[in-house]
């Protein structure tokens, strides 16, 4: 994990530079099982919370040396960070080249400091929902506590106003309306974990359901999964 996150770190401060040269894409850019769209489909829980900037805050703690609790005045004052990445939804949908700005998860890490234990980070949204990720997949290059789509702000169908994109596992691993970053020593399940879906969530892997044969019913049209 040592050098990956090196190397991570590397490329991640070459973007901040600007020095980053253009990623070429593979063959297998398109994952497997998936379809490419030009919209940006809006799928959620059902319920769009409206958190005005002046009621909002992101609080980063657990297994770390600097727990902080941010406005969204001192959010937007950290480093910016915009990236162009291509997104999966597990529905079977895939759009490219979407480009985001915010705060690269790797400037959060660098403010809380997570402690050696730290191995898992745990998200909560302002709407209820929640998921789980290795904290190793958490820092890679491309990780991003997301404000901005295509030069605008996030509107509140998109997981506005700050959202997490992940952008080499299906989007359900990006919380929408993040509220809350926790380091922990071990893993949870998230609200789409628990109910059956896979919790690694490797689009090239297919890895969509805990249990693949275990398919809900009218799965590829769209699901509330994002």
């Amino acid at each position: 994990m040592k050098e990956s996150y090196i190397a991570a770190k590397e490329r991640w401060a070459q973007k901040m530079a600007g020095k980053a040269k253009p990623t070429g894409r593979s063959a297998d850019r398109l994952p497997p099982g998936q379809r490419q769209v030009h919209n940006f489909p809006v799928l959620d829980l059902g319920l769009q919370p409206d958190v005005s900037p002046d009621k909002w805050e992101l609080k980063i703690g657990g297994k770390v040396e600097n727990p902080v609790t941010l406005s969204w005045k001192e959010f937007l004052a950290l480093p910016e960070f915009s990236d162009v990445s291509d997104f999966h939804c597990v529905t079977t949908w895939s759009q490219f080249d979407m480009e985001f700005a915010g705060v690269a998860f790797f400037t959060l890490a660098d403010l809380v400091k997570p402690k050696p234990e730290a191995t898992h980070v745990f998200f909560k949204s302002y709407d209820g929902y929640s998921t789980n990720n290795p904290l190793d997949v958490c820092m890679d290059d491309d990780v991003i506590i997301a404000h901005s789509w295509n030069g605008k702000p996030l509107t509140k169908e998109h997981g506005g106003l700050a959202r997490v994109i992940i952008p080499k596992r299906y989007a359900w691993k990006g919380a929408k309306f993040i509220r809350e970053i926790t380091f922990m020593d071990r893993d949870i399940l998230g609200f789409w974990e628990v109910r059956g879906y896979s919790n690694t969530a490797d689009p090239w892997l297919e890895e969509r359901f805990a249990n693949p044969s275990s398919v809900p019913p009218g799965f590829g049209s769209e699901t509330a999964v994002s």
